[in-house]
């Protein structure tokens, strides 16, 4: 009897185990499936992407779509380098400022106290339910009157303020999780209180700090409804509006668009997978040592 239910208890673990993978499999399969479509859409021809029904295995992949979007602007090319070099100016400039503000204000809401510190936390929190859209008109109107619209300055200035926010709310949780023992401990040693922070705090946040420069990059990355409103020109367009150059007034180009949306994912996979590296890496040698 009990090798019997000694069996019986491996084989339910080991169709638990089953079902489990087979239910990871689907969900990675369901999330990956538009990424792939999109890729696949690139590199096939037109009419594949049009048929109906929907053609699920290509016969030619080509990369047509890419050496036309690279050719020379006014000649059925896109100024891809253009956007590109103003959407990693925009998206890194505004991290940088998002994070050093997002790192001052979580570092005082987690370690300071002071009047209305609450009042004052749940203001920037509710300033995150306010949706982007909802904020095109008003911005529009005073980058005119500021006569900064069409500029990299002005789209700088907006994820700037649409990343503080949750910079200030991700980071501030994880330097609560920082005991204060640690930063006393160092100033006893000798550390003046700026240079506890970076020695001890800091790098023990990091994991957090990471995490908000991910966040904060895409979201400047991939932003499309604020900066297609906002610029005008390709002195200061992003890759997201440059998807419009595949739109007419009767056509739309989708395997051009797919390429673009190609491009603009490889440098947003590359850099989230270089940083979870160190997000790992942070996250298991962030222990305190005895």
């Amino acid at each position: 009897m009990a090798v019997d239910r000694n069996r019986a208890s491996r084989n339910s673990r080991r169709l638990a185990a089953a079902g489990h993978a087979v239910g990871l499999f689907l969900a990675m399969l369901f999330i990956c499936l538009p990424g792939a479509w999109i890729v696949l859409n690139a590199l096939r021809p037109t009419v594949e992407i049009m048929a109906k029904p929907p053609v699920w295995i290509p016969q030619s992949l080509s990369l047509d779509a890419f050496t036309a979007m690279f050719g020379a602007a006014g000649q059925g090319g896109v100024p891809v380098f253009d956007y590109f070099r103003n959407s990693l100016i925009i998206s890194v400039t505004s991290t940088v400022i998002a994070l050093g503000v997002g790192m001052a204000g979580g570092y005082a809401f987690a370690r300071f106290r002071f009047k209305g510190k609450s009042a004052l936390f749940l203001a920037f929190m509710l300033t995150r339910t306010v949706p982007g859209v909802a904020l095109m008109l008003p911005l529009f109107i005073v980058y005119s009157r500021l006569h900064i619209i069409d500029t990299d300055f002005a789209l700088i200035l907006t994820y700037v303020a649409l990343n503080i926010p949750f910079t200030i709310w991700l980071i501030d949780g994880f330097f609560r999780q920082v005991p204060r023992d640690l930063a006393e401990a160092a100033q006893i040693d000798g550390c003046t209180r700026w240079q506890a922070f970076w020695t001890v705090e800091f790098p023990l946040a990091g994991p957090g700090i990471a995490s908000s420069g991910i966040f904060a990059f895409l979201t400047s990355w991939n932003e499309f409804a604020l900066a297609s409103q906002l610029t005008r020109s390709v002195a200061s367009r992003t890759l997201p509006p440059g998807l419009l150059d595949y739109t007419s007034e009767f056509t739309i180009d989708w395997r051009g668009m797919c390429a673009l949306a190609v491009v603009m994912i490889v440098p947003a996979l590359a850099l989230t997978f270089i940083v979870q590296k160190h997000l790992v890496s942070g996250l298991t040698s962030g222990a305190v040592k005895g």
